[in-house]
């Protein structure tokens, strides 16, 4: 029978790379590793099984969320032997230009796409974000650092690059649930505005900016990037986690409108995640076909030298680019750790499907980090006057940046 032949190869499979997993089939044959089992795996259906017999790590989390099979072991060793099992860096070596032709003639995301991704339930992601719901990666400066306090880092790291000043007009591309605006007026005195194309991220810190009493000082918008309104200009203007929902097509177009929005002499921070290899979409073994169809429908990743180029061709003038690819590593792992902590509560709350969605997503990208498939980067540019000067210090040192540590605006 034909699932005798795919218990066959899935087990010759396991063998041949001496992975320490066990497998029970539905139809009652069972694998048990030669030296003891990190893994079990449950094979409920002819599905899962030949998800297992012709392995990609994509096909591997579609099964777990479509629960064809079950598994039972640390998450950190489900992504390492997943990895051996399926050949994945020699498959996103072989990724080559057919997949990245297909990447590229897909449909930028907009407010559905968002939606999608962002809108499950606020309370949802309150179990697994740190207490200012800073879905971005965190800075750790130290290793037993918490995941709060790490993505307080991160969030004044991204003021001090920026250089953010008391009565400063800031904004936020993608603001998320607001911690970095209200971090700014709160910490840097600066009047800001937020936009997110999310229901339910907007209504978050407009309760919040109500709740601390700083409508002087931070507006939360629904609304585009390309809809601000013409003549509307910022000191200062970030953007964390967002331009990889702008897509390829766009790119060009979105750091045009940033130029436009961003006074002459003033600095701009791209915050995002990018592809870790020039020639691939930084995915491969079916992992975007996962991510498209489960968790970010629409999102594209370029290379860091791609976006450089970008930031350049409309005027905006890169001087200061830094990875932050270990931290995003450390940030999902926290991530993973919390929400499989709440595994019941936020089962009660999303459903046991979605739950392994964002389990098996987190863990993969944490492992994705790792492996420096993907990365993440820092890129400071600024508009520069009419004389061709930035005002920009000559270090990173510089205590007008205040990278030293100390915080500009209070010192």
């Amino acid at each position: 029978m034909l699932h005798e032949q795919f218990i066959r190869k899935a087990t010759e499979r396991l063998v041949r790379r001496a992975l320490p997993v066990e497998v029970q089939f539905w139809t009652g044959e069972r694998h048990t590793a030669a030296e003891g089992a990190l893994l079990r795996l449950a094979i409920h259906t002819p599905r899962g099984l030949r998800a297992l017999a012709h392995p990609t790590l994509g096909g591997l989390a579609r099964a777990y969320v479509e629960r064809d099979f079950d598994i039972e072991g640390s998450t950190r060793d489900i992504l390492l032997i997943g990895e051996r099992l399926c050949d994945a860096d020699t498959a996103l070596d072989s990724l080559g230009s057919s997949a990245l032709s297909w990447l590229r003639h897909r449909r930028p995301a907009e407010r559905k796409n968002i939606g999608f991704h962002y809108d499950v339930c606020n309370d949802f992601f309150g179990l697994w974000l740190d207490a200012r719901r800073v879905y971005s990666c965190a800075y750790f400066l130290a290793d037993a650092e918490t995941l709060d306090q790490a993505q307080e880092n991160k969030l004044d790291l991204i003021c001090r690059k920026l250089m953010l000043r008391p009565g400063e007009r800031m904004l936020d591309v993608g603001c998320g649930w607001g911690a970095l605006v209200i971090w700014a007026a709160q910490r840097y005195g600066a009047r800001c505005v937020g936009i997110t194309l999310s229901q339910d991220q907007h209504d978050h810190v407009a309760g919040e900016v109500r709740r601390l009493g700083l409508q002087d000082r931070v507006e939360v918008r629904l609304q585009n990037y390309r809809d601000l309104p013409d003549g509307e200009t910022y000191d200062k203007i970030a953007s964390v986690g967002m331009f990889e929902h702008v897509g390829r097509s766009l790119l060009d177009g979105y750091f045009a409108r940033l130029y436009t929005l961003l006074r002459p002499g003033g600095l701009v921070l791209n915050h995002g995640i990018t592809a870790g290899r020039l020639k691939t979409s930084g995915l491969g073994s079916g992992i975007a076909d996962f991510i498209e169809g489960y968790v970010f429908p629409g999102g594209e990743l370029e290379h860091v030298s791609r976006v450089v180029e970008s930031l350049s061709g409309a005027g905006l003038e890169s001087v200061d680019v830094e990875s932050l690819r270990p931290h995003y590593a450390r940030t999902l792992w926290h991530w993973v750790d919390r929400l499989e902590e709440k595994a019941q509560q936020a089962r009660a709350l999303v459903g046991e499907a979605r739950y392994r969605v964002w389990r098996i997503y987190m863990a993969g990208s944490a492992h994705a980090f790792s492996r420096g498939w993907i990365s993440v980067y820092q890129i400071l540019a600024g508009r520069p006057l009419a004389d061709g000067s930035l005002g920009h210090p000559f270090t990173r040192s510089h205590p007008d940046l205040g990278l030293s540590g100390k915080n500009p605006a209070t010192a």
